[in-house]
């Protein structure tokens, strides 16, 4: 395992993110799933949409199940016309209604070919989702608390310790101890 952390951190440190990851999950066989459910708000203080995904960790028959909100550069199809962002709603992709869309101002880019440049969603990697895995223990809810700057006597805090509590104890249940400490160095 020393040896595999070595190799991890070399190319962690070497910028080769992909390549690690792609060590880590062949050495321990897991298997990522995502699925997309929707564009919309994720985290409870966003003020832009992202796409949201189911994403199922597989490791040696055993599943983890989340939602991921994916960052809001990498979510929903959206053109760029000088310097205005302009999204174009998923649904009206494949749309046939999308004919007529494209004939309005905001859309006729796509038909005269001017140099705009239209953005697609892209879903996570598997380094996407280890870097956001809770890898570590948080310890009692007042460590959680002043570890993380949140006020012990919040409801909103309880809610999100309970939350990073439930994610660290399902990410014990599929590896194990030196597992976990190799994937610690994906961040």
């Amino acid at each position: 395992m020393e040896n595999l952390k070595n190799k991890v951190e070399q190319l962690i440190d070497s910028s080769k993110y992909d390549e690690a990851v792609k060590l880590v999950a062949d050495k321990f066989s897991l298997q990522i799933k995502v699925e997309f459910l929707k564009n919309d708000y994720h985290f409870i203080n966003d003020e832009n949409t992202r796409d949201i995904y189911k994403i199922t960790l597989i490791k040696d028959g055993r599943r983890f199940s989340f939602n991921f909100g994916q960052s809001i550069n990498n979510s929903g199809f959206y053109y760029t016309k000088g310097v205005r962002k302009i999204t174009i709603d998923r649904k009206e992709i494949n749309n046939k209604h999308l004919v007529s869309l494209i004939k309005t101002s905001d859309y006729d880019f796509l038909n005269n070919g001017k140099s705009d440049v239209i953005h697609y969603p892209k879903e996570p990697t598997m380094y996407d989702v280890l870097t956001c895995l809770q890898k570590y223990d948080v310890g009692s809810f007042e460590d959680f608390c002043s570890e993380f700057g949140y006020d012990d006597d919040s409801r909103k805090a309880k809610k999100t310790y309970k939350a990073v509590v439930k994610e660290y104890d399902k990410v014990c249940s599929l590896f194990n101890e030196q597992e976990l400490e190799v994937l610690c160095l994906i961040q």
